[in-house]
Formats: C-alpha cells, structure tokens, sequence
C-alpha cells in the first residue's frame, strides 16, 4: 500500500465529531486558540471533511452556554478528569441536534461510534441515553417557557454582556446577536492587477454572486463564502480576503509618494499589503510584530502578491531593539487588543478572553502608542486601529493620549456619514454594513 493510500485509508477511520470534542476540549479546558487548534484536527481528515469539523467546532464554541446548559439537565453530575473529553463529545452531539441538518440518528450514531475513537467506550451507554433523552425532552418541553441567565440566552460571558449594556445602552443586543452569526466573506482586489470594478466582472463571469461593494474601500462581499482557490486569479496574487472594515485602513492612512511607512503589530499582513497595493510608489514599508511565527504569514502574503516589505519580528514597545532612526512620516498601529469586534470569526476569543485583561491590555495599548508615536515624523499621520468594541481600547485611550500629547491632533475621518459632535474616531460595531466590529482614530503630529 502507498502511503497516500494508507493516509487515505488513515482518514477514513478518522471520527470527526471525536476531533471536535477533542478540539474544543483543547479551546475551553486548556486555553488554546481555536485558530491553532482547528488547523491540527484538519490536517487529520479528508478535504471534504475539514468544513464539517469546522462547521461543528464553531458552532459549539458559538453555542457554548445554551449546549451546556442542555447537557447540564440530563446529567446526574459532571464529567470531570479523564472523562472530561465525553462532556464536549455530548455538546457536540446536541449541537448537531438543534443547528445542523444530519438526521437525528446519524447525529446520534456518529456520536456515540466516536466514544471508541476517543478510547473509551465505555462512555457508549451514557453518550446514547443523554443525545436520545435531550431529543425526547426537547419534544416534551417546547412549549414550556423557562428563565434562562443572559448568559444562556445571548451565549456569552456574563462580564462581557455587563460591558456592552454599559457602553452601548441601546445597540448592546444588536451587537450581541451580531456575533452569534456566521460571518460573510469579504474580498479585497489587487490595485496592482485591476481595479475593484473590473474584479467585480470577473466574479460575475466565474458566477460568483456579489451580496454587496463597500462604497469607501470598493470592499467586495460575497453571496455565500467559498474555498478561495475558486476566486479569479487568487493564486496569482489578484485578489485577497479581507473583512471590509479591516479595508477600511488603508484608506484612512492615505499614504502618498516617496512616504516611509511602518506597519506596526503587522501579522497576518493583510493591512500590509493593501497599503503597497494602493501606494506602490511610497520609499519603504517596515513590517513589525512581535511574534516571529505570526510573520511567516506576512511573508507567504506578499510573496503570492508580488510586494515587498522590511519584515521584522520585533517588540512595538521597545523600538530601541529594532529601530534604525529613521522617522516615519505614516504609521498603522493596528494595537493589541480584546478582538471584541471579530468574536463572530472567532468564537473562541468569548471564553479565553477575561475581565481582568482588558485593564492589561489598556496599559500595554498605551504603552505601544506613546513608544511608536516617537517614531513619527512632524506633520506625519498615525492611525490608531483595533479589532474591539470596547471604549476603553478605543475612545477613551485616544482621548487619554491627546490629553498627555499637546502636539497630537485628532483629525477628522471619512465614514461616508455623518460623525456625531464629539466623537473621538470611528467606531463601527459588529454588522454595520455587514462588517467586522473594529475602531479606527487618525492621529496627526503637529510638532
């Protein structure tokens, strides 16, 4: 048998609703990001099977409160140690259950073969009378209505509701529910190839259906997400993916000739390439991050886009590591942050997110701007960008930077609508326009 042959037949015994439980176990018992986790059950399965155990995994981790809360109530105690593993194998079956289209029965049979994948199987009875008692419950109770917490009910942590009540009074469901949805897919055109228009025809030849242009970035939304190889030319370096409100920074930072940029907190690079996409003709582009693995990213994108870039895996606030002495006359500092603008993307940032780091996340933002802002030429431009819904990343840290900085001048940002009095930046919240949640301020030195 070749090997391909025997990674083939590998595959086939593979069990997928074992690799979700396994992998969520790893994202909520262990810490582990879902981004690094996913990757390595995939690399365990068929190409057909990676969106399944995608499919599956993020719906858990979206649905994680409500799944527990349904498993909780066919329990007579909880699964702990080294059983612990057959807790994620039931939210994976009752999430199967409720939000997806496999039968009943094959949701049931499969969950219950991947006890023995999982060595145990031992766990086979328990696994099969709590999936078939939740289906015989949910038939029985539906009518009934029952006070959930709002954890359950929204499927968030009870810290993280407690901020977005506080912040945003009126929109804070709206934000919520927003999360709970599997988010769109957006495309970014290669200036250097074509312009967004003629990508929009190619598209429309290849019968890819457009849901919508983003009218400022020409940010291109599909219909329905597919695998990106499908998408014209993208191998070729004439397109990329990127979330419409993360297209937005290019824009904003406006680059212009002969400019000596840094992009600071880089990886994976998608901001990177945008601005040499649109400003090839600007004198040099430093890259920086401050992990090393995160910029192989960096490097594979401007790589399959034909671009260039001083890439260097370096600490933003310590610039006396890395930096040559060379001011900038623009700087992106897309900073460090809670990523609670992108939590539909990533499900996962809901639990391994806490309260108490927000606060060091603050310091640390503070900390990055006033070194970087050193680095800035006068009359040069910073734009100050995070993937957060939260004041206290946003607003409220660039009204404390300009309140220390006299020559830090807040200037005024195109949203294409009307910014309300007062405002500091631009916030948008998850599904504005069907975009990520993401802040951007525009910050020009004066002297």
């Amino acid at each position: 048998m070749t090997t391909q042959a025997q990674q083939v037949q590998k595959q086939k015994q593979v069990n997928i609703r074992a690799l979700a439980a396994k992998c969520c176990y790893s994202v909520i018992d262990q810490g582990r990001s879902l981004g690094d986790e996913l990757p390595r059950q995939q690399d365990k399965v068929n190409l057909k099977d990676k969106g399944l155990l995608q499919e599956i995994c993020y719906g858990v981790l979206r649905y994680l409160p409500e799944l527990e809360h349904d498993v909780r109530a066919l329990m007579q105690k909880p699964l702990t140690g080294k059983q612990r593993v057959f807790h994620f194998l039931l939210l994976v079956g009752v999430y199967q259950i409720k939000y997806m289209r496999i039968p009943d029965h094959a949701a049931i049979n499969e969950t219950v073969s991947a006890t023995s994948a999982l060595k145990n199987r031992h766990m086979k009875a328990l696994v099969n009378g709590v999936l078939r008692n939740f289906i015989r419950a949910s038939e029985t109770t539906a009518s009934k209505a029952e006070v959930l917490s709002d954890a359950v009910r929204f499927c968030h942590p009870g810290w993280f509701i407690k901020k977005v009540q506080q912040s945003y009074p009126v929109e804070w469901q709206s934000i919520l529910d927003a999360n709970q949805q599997k988010p769109p897919m957006w495309i970014r055109a290669n200036e250097q190839h074509q312009s967004s228009a003629d990508y929009q025809k190619l598209l429309e030849t290849a019968e890819l259906s457009i849901a919508s242009i983003e009218p400022l970035s020409q940010a291109i939304e599909l219909t329905r997400p597919i695998d990106v190889i499908k998408l014209p030319g993208f191998e070729q370096g004439w397109a990329s993916i990127q979330d419409g409100a993360a297209q937005q920074a290019a824009r904003l930072l406006d680059c212009q000739p002969n400019d000596i940029v840094l992009d600071c907190c880089a990886a994976p690079g998608g901001k990177t390439c945008h601005i040499l996409e649109n400003t090839p003709d600007i004198a040099s582009m430093t890259a920086i991050d401050v992990e090393a693995s995160r910029l192989v990213r960096v490097e594979e994108n401007l790589k399959r886009l034909g671009l260039t870039a001083n890439v260097i895996a370096a600490d933003a606030a310590d610039s006396k590591s890395w930096w040559q002495g060379q001011l900038f006359d623009r700087i992106l500092l897309d900073a460090p942050c809670s990523g609670t603008g992108v939590i539909r993307r990533h499900p996962d940032i809901k639990w391994l997110r806490k309260a108490s780091d927000i606060d060091t996340l603050v310091l640390l933002q503070r900390q990055i701007l006033k070194e970087i802002w050193s680095l800035l030429k006068p009359g040069g431009t910073l734009l100050y960008a995070t993937c957060s819904i939260l004041p206290q990343e946003n607003a409220e840290q660039v009204k404390y930077f300009i309140e220390h900085h006299t020559e830090a001048q807040l200037l005024p940002i195109d949203n294409g609508e009307s910014l309300e009095k007062g405002d500091i930046g631009w916030q948008l919240l998850p599904g504005d326009k069907n975009m990520d949640g993401f802040y951007y301020a525009k910050l020009l030195k004066t002297m």
